[in-house]
């Protein structure tokens, strides 16, 4: 089923106030891709009336916010902000929490926001590992992953992933020190699981509940927000950041022209940036 002109712009509209993602003309194919298994399984007629039905049903509005939000993801994607994060972040933040006097010295808290399945946060947890070995267990460690997606958080929280996903970037040399088979998938072994927590979270509303961060991801979300709402997050995460903390983007993302509360800083040819 195609969709109309007229459809696209209300469902677009419709996407957009409920999470900030920009979808133009372009992205006709998009929502077609995603939102027909919905059409088909409601017996909604059209898209204009998939838009009126979710307008007056929640668990239909999330769902097509699920399926919009989506996104590409795997373990280890891109490589260069893990490694950023063993070699150069988080060797400066220990440093830094250890001139801390008592047990905030020895507390290390990390958020990944639009994490999906859940693949970036696990990365985070096993790059911790590697870096830190049996000292690991002087540390308080909490890595939060938040998605706007009801789908994601669940299998993130459950921590299951198939062959097709530990395929697609998990080391195999490491694949059985963090995870154990579960049939045909593989499950994060609870050492892991013990360090994270996931939660539904809009980034349009306000987070501050989340609490204060040493280090947040935040990569190729904002790409998909108008400029504001960008300008927006990236403050707002400002906000949340500990003095010593850094954010890590998308290797195609700069906040150039978005907010002057970071400072950009190279290691290796790889980004991140710092409160001001």
């Amino acid at each position: 089923m195609k969709i109309a002109p007229d459809e696209l712009q209300l469902l677009a509209g419709f996407v957009h106030d409920r999470s900030g993602i920009v979808l133009d003309s372009s992205k006709a194919y998009l929502l077609e891709s995603r939102l027909a298994p919905l059409v088909r399984e409601k017996n909604i007629a059209s898209y204009r009336d998939l838009y009126t039905h979710a307008l007056r049903d929640a668990e239909l509005a999330n769902r097509i916010i699920d399926a919009i939000s989506t996104n590409e993801t795997s373990f280890f994607r891109d490589q260069r902000p893990f490694e950023l994060l063993k070699f150069k972040i988080l060797p400066d933040i220990i440093d830094a929490l250890s001139s801390r006097p008592g047990p905030a010295g020895k507390s290390l808290n990390i958020w990944s926001a639009a994490c999906s399945t859940g693949q970036e946060v696990y990365t985070i947890a096993v790059t911790l590992h590697e870096l830190l070995g049996s000292a690991i267990s002087q540390y308080r460690i909490k890595i939060i992953g938040t998605d706007i997606a009801d789908s994601a958080i669940v299998q993130s929280s459950r921590g299951v992933y198939s062959q097709f996903e530990i395929g697609r970037g998990f080391p195999q040399n490491l694949l059985r020190k963090y995870f154990v088979a579960d049939g045909t998938n593989w499950r994060v072994r609870d050492e892991l699981r013990a360090m994270t927590f996931f939660r539904k979270i809009n980034l349009l509303e306000p987070f501050g509940s989340l609490g204060k961060f040493d280090i947040v991801f935040c990569r190729n979300v904002a790409i998909y927000f108008s400029q504001p709402n960008r300008k927006s997050l990236f403050e707002r995460i400002a906000a949340q950041l500990n003095p010593h903390g850094a954010l890590i983007i998308g290797s195609t993302e700069s906040l150039f022209g978005v907010t002057d509360r970071y400072l950009r800083r190279e290691y290796h040819n790889s980004v991140f940036y710092s409160l001001k």
